[in-house]
């Protein structure tokens, strides 16, 4: 799921420079490379469904393919240089220098928390009074920077400005007297305007909701007498019930059976609004996982903070957790023994870790795996080693039985925390060991308590200190060349060290994650009946763990006692992203099982065969047709277009082995 920032051009800035007389020379960066099984139904109703849905997916494959040809601005918008000249995400300084005295040019990208300014390049002298010398540099343009004008050799400071380049644009900077000698005006002025590189997420947007709105039409005239009739002469009752039962469409409105209609969710059918969360979690996953249209956010943020990446899998977790629950409990119900159970988990655990392991070293098509150059972290590893406790902790608590409890006793409103307190004790070990060893380890040549990204943040005073605990423990437990050698931490903050966001003393908080998604299992199971306490806890929850992050950060970004980190997967981390968790599955619970406005397609597919969707993106993402040669690398539409339909092709592919019953379960 950890992007490797080889395979992407940040947003960094070039530089170079020469003296000439009157001809501009281009110098520019060149940023580091790369980057449930349901009753039987009849052939012919199946096979009429099965069209319609084939048509549906097809037509989002198309749409998506057709924002590639889609550019924001001409290619004659650029009459200075040519835009396949600039990369991704870069645009065009030219610093014209009428001062008598060499100019030091230096940059700071407000993304980048307490570092130092970075030497962008130098402008000679003008050449003669009225002939400026001219330096062309190339500037990133993700985030808005900082310039700094130093005279040289004095290293005075002459002129600072503030500014947001635009992608693909063309800026000059003069740097001149006015009337008193002693005065130095810098100007910016734009010659090119840039493109705007966010238009294809808007025609991508508007694609597919287009589809969304086809599909819910389409559903609505299948629900009508008319349509029914008339399918009803064509065919069978059973063949119009399949039609009308589409899985495109709501079921809310649709005939139920009187038993299935008053069953409780949780009791004997399968919640859709688990496996829907899980499938929305997935597709953004994967989708991030193939680049993202190569746009920072949705990209893993570099140090602090939150992206679109950095929330689904945490949500992925927090979702395992309540599946956990769910799970455990209707295993006993059914007379399982603990101890089989455990022996399950275990098992599963040992799949988990070792298919892991096996997907994030991909050289294993080349030969044996080295030993010597083995990643041991990762993301499945993580979930792996966070099944395994969380659920050895729901089997020791667990009740086979929850209808059997006094409602009238003074502990019941909290009944779904207080039956579960020697859980909920260990999950606070833990938790007080993370703090312990986080803030009290000492870390040689470190601060304690060092949360940073260390290399040039914190005005450079402790390079080697990424992660501070986090990352000591990794590199001594598991030796730097186990973990994850390129992190995003790099990109921004220029860090020369190895560090693993999924690392050892992250996976404590990962452990807290999950619990808290069995506390909305536990929630689910004691409210089976009573929609309106399950949603209401839900978001009390939520209320709860967003006061305790909003107390942590100090609602900030860098402030904070302890910051949103994804890195680290920092205690403010878990608690803002549960929280998110908490709503957003209130949200769906409400919509797809309780109101049932939403059958919860297409995320449902992909949820219900999650394990083979996250590890067949993984191994053949680099195959067509999930991965092609473009016409243009270096347009975020071609990138946008590719991992669309990469993403769109999975989401297809679950829906197929949906329809055909096939599910990889461990």
């Amino acid at each position: 799921m950890y992007f490797d920032p080889r395979h992407y051009h940040y947003m960094g800035i070039g530089s170079g420079m020469e003296r000439r007389k009157n001809i501009k020379k281009n110098t520019g960066y060149q940023g580091e490379g790369k980057r449930e099984t349901g009753e039987k139904r009849p052939k012919m109703a199946q096979t009429v469904g099965d069209k319609g849905l084939y048509l549906l997916a097809m037509i989002v494959l198309i749409c998506a393919i057709r924002v590639v040809p889609l550019s924001a601005v001409p290619p004659s918008s650029h009459p200075h240089r040519k835009s396949s000249v600039l990369k991704m995400d870069e645009a065009i300084l030219t610093v014209s220098n009428e001062l008598q005295s060499d100019m030091v040019v230096s940059w700071l990208s407000d993304h980048c928390y307490q570092c130092l300014f970075q030497p962008l390049g130098e402008v000679p002298a003008a050449l003669e009074p009225g002939i400026p010398s001219v330096v062309d540099f190339t500037v990133g343009t993700q985030h808005p920077l900082t310039l700094q004008l130093n005279s040289s050799p004095v290293n005075l400071e002459q002129c600072r400005l503030h500014f947001h380049f635009g992608e693909h644009g063309k800026y000059s900077l003069w740097v001149k007297n006015l009337n008193d000698p002693s005065e130095v005006n810098c100007s910016l002025v734009t010659e090119t305007e840039p493109v705007n590189s966010y238009l294809p997420i808007l025609f991508a947007f508007l694609g597919f909701t287009g589809l969304a709105v086809l599909a819910a039409i389409g559903s609505t005239i299948m629900r009508l007498e008319v349509v029914k009739n008339l399918l009803l002469h064509w065919g069978n009752a059973m063949e119009t019930d399949r039609l009308i039962n589409s899985e495109l469409g709501p079921s809310s409105r649709l005939v139920e059976s009187s038993v299935e209609a008053a069953m409780p969710a949780t009791a004997g059918r399968r919640l859709r609004s688990l496996d829907t969360f899980r499938g929305f979690s997935l597709v953004i996953m994967v989708f991030v996982n193939y680049g993202g249209g190569r746009y920072w956010f949705f990209r893993h943020e570099s140090w602090n903070g939150l992206t679109v990446a950095d929330l689904v899998f945490p949500w992925f977790v927090f979702i395992m957790g309540t599946s956990i629950a769910l799970s455990i409990s209707g295993s006993l119900r059914r007379g399982a023994l603990r101890s089989h159970l455990l022996g399950k988990v275990l098992w599963r655990s040992i799949q988990l870790f070792l298919i892991g392991l096996i997907v994030i070293n991909p050289n294993y098509c080349q030969g044996p795996l080295s030993w010597g150059s083995l990643r041991i972290p990762g993301v499945l590893q993580r979930l792996a080693f966070s099944y395994l406790v969380v659920s050895s902790l729901d089997l020791l608590v667990a009740r086979a039985r929850l209808d059997n409890l006094p409602m009238d006793a003074w502990w019941y409103p909290v009944c779904e925390c207080l039956l579960y307190w020697p859980a909920w004790l260990c999950v606070v070990f833990l938790e007080a060991l993370w703090l312990y060893l986080t803030f009290l380890l000492p870390v040689p040549d470190c601060p304690n308590g060092y949360l940073g990204p260390g290399g040039i943040g914190d005005f450079g005073q402790y390079p080697n200190c990424t992660g501070g605990a986090a990352g000591f423990i990794d590199r001594w437990l598991l030796g730097e060349s186990h973990i994850y050698q390129t992190p995003s931490s790099r990109v921004v903050f220029q860090t020369k060290v190895p560090f693993d966001p999924e690392g050892t003393l992250g996976s404590i908080n990962s452990i807290l994650m999950a619990f808290l998604g069995v506390q909305a299992g536990k929630i689910l199971l004691h409210y089976s009946d009573l929609h309106s306490k399950i949603i209401s806890r839900f978001l009390i929850w939520g209320f709860i763990l967003g006061a305790l992050s909003a107390i942590l950060t100090k609602c900030s970004k860098d402030h904070g006692f302890i910051p949103i980190n994804k890195n680290l997967w920092s205690l403010s981390y878990v608690t803002t992203l549960s929280c998110f968790a908490f709503v957003l599955l209130g949200v769906v619970y409400y919509i797809v099982d309780v109101k049932r406005w939403w059958s919860g397609a297409p995320f449902y597919y992909p949820g219900m065969n999650s394990i083979l969707v996250y590890v067949g993106h993984e191994v053949f993402e680099e195959y067509f047709p999930f991965r092609w040669r473009m016409a243009n690398s270096q347009l975020h539409e071609e990138h946008l277009a590719q991992n669309l339909v990469a993403t769109s092709i999975w989401v297809f592919i679950s829906f197929v082995l949906y329809r055909k019953k096939i599910f990889w379960k461990i």
